[in-house]
């Protein structure tokens, strides 16, 4: 009997994986308040996605998901810190206000190709501008782990994927040889 990959049980979840053109295509922002209803109702399915994914695996680092992950292709994400009982963050047409020069390495999964980790640089500070349902901007500070989980939605709302991101000549490595699942990211 085979057992699934985790991107096959991804992709039973309702993840859009890799090489679907939506994940490189730039999401269209919302127009609010105007569009609440239809922000209201992508957050409503992010939200269901999410606890869809987290039947099938330990997020210790934390997760994300955007909606173009879910075949929507429209700015908004959701952000969940690590931790039980962490409260989800909502991001709707979020934009990067500022990032520090600091940056550090480290593995990276996704979603929407899950059989592997990469190695990510990334700023250890960032802002991020958003808008919250009523369209009321706001400004954002995140720092290291919660930083990384929210650049890494970010880009799946500019169309890139961390592979992307990664130094090169870097590849991905197998999830069976990444040795952080259920750990959270670890800072000096």
């Amino acid at each position: 009997m085979n057992t699934p990959t985790p991107s096959a049980l991804m992709a039973a979840a309702g993840i859009v994986q890799e090489g679907d053109p939506i994940l490189q295509t730039v999401a269209q922002p919302f127009d609010l308040p105007q569009e609440t209803e239809e922000a209201t109702r992508v957050v409503r399915e992010l939200h269901d996605a999410i606890s869809r994914v987290r039947q099938l695996h330990d997020f210790g680092k934390g997760m994300g998901i955007a909606a173009p992950q879910i075949g929507i292709g429209r700015a908004a994400a959701i952000v969940v810190p690590p931790g039980d009982g962490a409260t989800p963050m909502m991001l709707l047409n979020p934009t990067i206000a500022e990032s520090s020069a600091e940056m550090d390495r480290q593995y990276e999964g996704c979603l929407s190709f899950f059989d592997v980790r990469g190695l990510v640089p990334r700023p250890l500070h960032i802002v991020i501008a958003h808008t919250d349902l009523n369209g009321t901007p706001r400004l954002t500070r995140f720092d290291r782990g919660l930083a990384r989980l929210v650049l890494h939605e970010v880009d799946h709302l500019e169309g890139k994927l961390y592979r992307t991101r990664m130094d090169p000549g870097t590849q991905p490595i197998p999830v069976e040889e990444y040795r952080g699942t259920g750990q959270n990211w670890t800072y000096r």
